[in-house]
C-alpha cells in the first residue's frame, strides 16, 4: 500500500513538473516570461550570444542604441551590438532586406518609398526621431538682418529660403511651413543648399535669408551670431515623424527572441534618454555617452541644443509617415504603391512595452 501511494506521489510530481514547464512555454514560440531575478530584471538572457548589426552613423537619433550598449542593457539580454555604416540609405536598404544588416535608421524620403514600392522588403517599427513642441531639433532659422524683416511666417514672402534637399523630410516640413503661411512656391525662392554646415555662411553673408536647419547647428549659429530661431517646427507641423527604427524581416519574423530583447534593451535606453532630457535625472552620464558616439563632442553645448524628440514607448507620427507618402506621390516622385499593413510592424515594440510596462512621464 505504501509502495503504491509513493508511485502515485511521484506521478503526480512529474504531471505538476510537465504542467509547470509547459506554462514557461509562449504559444507563439517566443520565450516571453517575466522574472525579477534576470540580470534584464525582466525577459531571461538568451542561451547563446546573438550579434545584431545596426547600420548607424553616429546621429544623435541612435541614442536609445547607444546608452543600451554602453548601460550593458544589450548584454543583459547575451546580445552583442556591432554599428555597421553606409554611404546612404539606398545602399543600406538592400543590406536590411537580405538580412545583412538586423537593424537602421530611415528618414522619411521620397526614395526611400520607392524603394518598399519596387519590392524592398523592410519593415517599420519605431520611432527614432521627432520635433518636441516648442523645442524642434530641425526648423527655421534667420539670419540676424532678418529679425526686423521676417515677424511672422507670412512675411517669408519674397525671400530666399535654403532647404537642404528635395522630396524628402526636409521639403515636406518646408510645404507644410508654406501651407500655414498661405503662401505658395511662387512666393518665395527655394534653394537647396545640400550641406547643413554651408547654411551657416549662406546665412551670415546673406546669400540666404532663412534656412531649413537641424541641431546642434542650430545652437552653434546662435552662439555665433549668424541666425536666430524663427517659430517652431511644431506649429505647423505638430506630429511630423522624420527618422523611424527599421527592422529586416528575417530579424522580425525568424529570430523573434532576439528582436524581442533587443527592442525592450533599445527601449530602456531611450528611456534614460528621456529621464536624462526631459526630467532631468542622470543627465551627465547620458551625455557623457552621447559625446563618445556623435558628432557633437561639446558637453556644455549638449545642455543648449534642443535634441531629438524620442517615444520612451517606440510610438510613430504614423498617420504623418501616410501623409509623406501622399505628398511625394502627389509631387510624381514615387513610383508604384506601398502597402503599409506589410511595411509597418510594430508588434515587437508593443511587446516590449507590454513587458516593460508603460513609460510614467
Amino acid at each position: 500500500m505504501k509502495k503504491r501511494w509513493l508511485i502515485l506521489l511521484a506521478s503526480i510530481v512529474l504531471v505538476l513538473g510537465a504542467c509547470s514547464s509547459k506554462e514557461k512555454v509562449s504559444t507563439n514560440g517566443v520565450d516571453d516570461e517575466v522574472n525579477k531575478n534576470n540580470p534584464s530584471g525582466d525577459l531571461a538572457p538568451l542561451e547563446k550570444k546573438e550579434k545584431v548589426v545596426i547600420a548607424e552613423d553616429g546621429a544623435a537619433s541612435g541614442a536609445g542604441f547607444y546608452i543600451a550598449k554602453e548601460k550593458g542593457y544589450f548584454e543583459d539580454y547575451n546580445i552583442e551590438v556591432e554599428f555597421a555604416q553606409f554611404g546612404n540609405s539606398d545602399e543600406m536598404l538592400p543590406a536590411l532586406a537580405s538580412g545583412d544588416v538586423d537593424i537602421a535608421g530611415g528618414v522619411s524620403t521620397a526614395s526611400f518609398f520607392n524603394a518598399i514600392a519596387q519590392g524592398i522588403d523592410v519593415k517599420i517599427i519605431a520611432d527614432k526621431g521627432h520635433n518636441v513642441p516648442g523645442k524642434s531639433y530641425f526648423s527655421f532659422v534667420i539670419g540676424n538682418q532678418m529679425k526686423d524683416k521676417i515677424k511672422e511666417y507670412k512675411d517669408f514672402k519674397g525671400k530666399r529660403i535654403a532647404v537642404s534637399s528635395k522630396n524628402s523630410i526636409d521639403e515636406y516640413i518646408y510645404w507644410e511651413m508654406l501651407k500655414h503661411a498661405g503662401l505658395t512656391n511662387e512666393d518665395v525662392e527655394f534653394v537647396l543648399l545640400g550641406d547643413f554646415g554651408s547654411m551657416l555662411g549662406a546665412i551670415e553673408n546673406g546669400s540666404v535669408d532663412a534656412a531649413l536647419q537641424i541641431e546642434p547647428l542650430i545652437a552653434k549659429g546662435i552662439e555665433n551670431g549668424f541666425h536666430v530661431r524663427f517659430g517652431d517646427t511644431t506649429d505647423y507641423a505638430p506630429e511630423s515623424q522624420i527618422a523611424m527604427v527599421l527592422g529586416s524581416p528575417k530579424f522580425m519574423n525568424d529570430e523573434k527572441n532576439v528582436s524581442l530583447r533587443f527592442m525592450a534593451a533599445y527601449l530602456k535606453g531611450v528611456r534614460d534618454y528621456n529621464d536624462a532630457f526631459v526630467k532631468g535625472e542622470g543627465k551627465a552620464e547620458v551625455i557623457d555617452i552621447m559625446t563618445k558616439y556623435t558628432a557633437l563632442k561639446d558637453a556644455a553645448l549638449w545642455e543648449k541644443v534642443f535634441v531629438t524628440g524620442l517615444d520612451p514607448d517606440g510610438k510613430m507620427f504614423l498617420d504623418d509617415v501616410v501623409k509623406q507618402y501622399d505628398a511625394y506621390k502627389a509631387n510624381g516622385a514615387i513610383s508604384g504603391d506601398v502597402d503599409f499593413d506589410k511595411a509597418v510592424d510594430t508588434s515587437i515594440t508593443e511587446k516590449a512595452v507590454k513587458i516593460l510596462g508603460e513609460y510614467k512621464k
